[in-house]
């Protein structure tokens, strides 16, 4: 890829497809993290004298509509805050004062309001690839996805290229997929085996040990032969656990904490071997063999949490492990929002040596996939 860091753009007009998909609620943002991702191309780009047009998508509005829960007004009003410059809203791409106001600052209106984004349109892509000099892709949170701003533009743009974010991202997830050092520890966690297949596939091929949690922990320990009473489990995925299991590289718990319920009634703590038929399994204990596999790991993934940590009563698992991986000193690479809630509830994002800004983007850059955006940024540094 080419990056932005490696080309002059100085004066120019930049489109930067960013990810700004941050939750709302009655017109406030929640956790303004994925803004606070994108500041350091921002940055760069003023610091440049650059001119810059921002395209994100919010939420999931009917193609076409503008609904006004979806507007990215909240992010235009929070990132003048942030950066300390007005950020000005421009409802089209058609818009003729798109890099010709006094605004060096714009935001485009959510990317899913104008018919073709989802479907890859190369009318769309067109249209926003010409838009200025340089189409920058920075939003990693996307580049699994084909479509037109994550994909046609940066086809059909003059001059394409990743920004910071995005070359970061390649870079550390690249360490952990392509130049990691052994002892290598995966730790995938999640309700169900089946979101995660390709990732478990890839990582029993190159991972030493593999630290299960969640509904895909109960499928495996089903597997394993135990009971495992009301837990969530994917009965279509016993015999591929099965499979994994005979590789020896999964650990599973010796103790779990039951319940009878979510809410928490009559919770227990129980061998893995004493589950009864009303109890479901809804967090693990990570034993002092876990602690040993942590503390000597070179490598770390991390996707998933432990048990139902939202409920304090099915925390321990997921705690104990954020805190033993905050004190390892391997290099470690965590991804996906559960995960990320985990590590700002319990430890510090710096005990971390990267968290991953992607979700399905994560998983799939982890399975070993070529990303479509990634593909497509590639092939522009041949073309160039």
């Amino acid at each position: 890829m080419i990056n932005l860091s490696s080309i002059d753009v100085t004066n120019k007009n930049l489109v930067i497809r960013v990810d700004m998909n941050v939750p709302l609620k009655n017109g406030n943002i929640l956790d303004a993290t994925r803004i606070e991702a994108c500041l350091p191309t921002i940055d760069y780009a003023l610091k440049n004298n650059a001119n810059i047009l921002l395209i994100s998508h919010l939420g999931r509005p009917t193609e076409g509509n503008f609904e006004e829960k979806f507007s990215l007004m909240p992010v235009a009003n929070h990132l003048s805050k942030i950066i300390k410059k007005s950020c000005e809203l421009i409802d089209t791409p058609n818009s003729d004062t798109i890099f010709n106001s006094n605004c060096q600052v714009q935001l485009l209106e959510n990317i899913r309001f104008f018919h073709g984004e989802k479907t890859n349109s190369d009318e769309l892509g067109y249209q926003l690839a010409n838009l200025g000099d340089v189409y920058v892709f920075d939003a990693f949170g996307t580049a699994h996805r084909e479509q037109a701003s994550t994909h046609s533009a940066i086809k059909q743009s003059k001059v394409a290229c990743a920004g910071l974010l995005l070359e970061k991202e390649n870079n550390f997830l690249g360490k952990v997929l392509d130049n990691y050092e052994n002892p290598y520890l995966a730790v995938i966690g999640g309700a169900k085996v089946s979101t995660k297949l390709e990732l478990i596939k890839h990582i029993n091929n190159v991972a030493e040990n593999i630290i299960v949690g969640g509904g895909i922990a109960n499928t495996f320990i089903c597997a394993a032969g135990y009971q495992v009473g009301k837990s969530l489990i994917e009965d279509s995925m016993i015999d591929f656990a099965k499979e994994i299991l005979n590789e020896g590289k999964i650990l599973l718990p010796k103790k779990v904490i039951t319940s009878d319920s979510f809410e928490g009634s009559n919770v227990k703590e129980k061998s893995i071997a004493d589950i009864e038929d009303h109890e479901m399994i809804l967090d693990l204990k990570i034993e002092n063999e876990t602690h040993t596999i942590i503390n000597s790991a070179k490598t770390i993934l991390w996707n998933g949490p432990m048990g139902v940590f939202e409920n304090e009563l099915f925390e321990d698992g997921t705690k104990t492990l954020s805190q033993a991986i905050s004190n390892s000193s391997a290099f470690s690479i965590a991804g996906g929002g559960e995960t990320l809630s985990a590590i700002n509830k319990y430890i510090n994002l710096d005990d971390v040596s990267y968290c991953s800004t992607g979700g399905g983007a994560f998983l799939e850059f982890m399975e070993g996939k070529i990303l479509p955006s990634i593909k497509a940024l590639n092939a522009k540094n041949t073309e160039e």
